[in-house]
């Protein structure tokens, strides 16, 4: 008997509740896969990315610290 033979046969003994379950499990098995199959970035590769947004993110930062400002005047009064 295969697997899937044997799975199969144990998948009819089971309620809809436990059917549930074992869905939700193959769900995530899936999605396991998936995440695994994804490469992960090199060191430098993430160096590279956060110094070429680096610049960027400090000029949003900074103009935005003036509305916070403001905003903290505004609480005080």
């Amino acid at each position: 008997m295969s697997i899937k033979e044997q799975v199969t046969q144990e998948l009819d003994s089971l309620s809809e509740a436990e059917l549930k379950e074992i869905a939700e499990y193959v769900t995530f098995l899936k999605f396991r896969a998936r995440v695994k199959a994804r490469p992960a970035l090199a060191e430098t590769q993430l160096a590279a990315l956060y110094a070429e947004f680096a610049d960027e993110d400090r000029k949003l930062a900074e103009e935005g610290m003036s509305d916070y400002a403001k905003g903290l005047i505004k609480e005080d009064a």
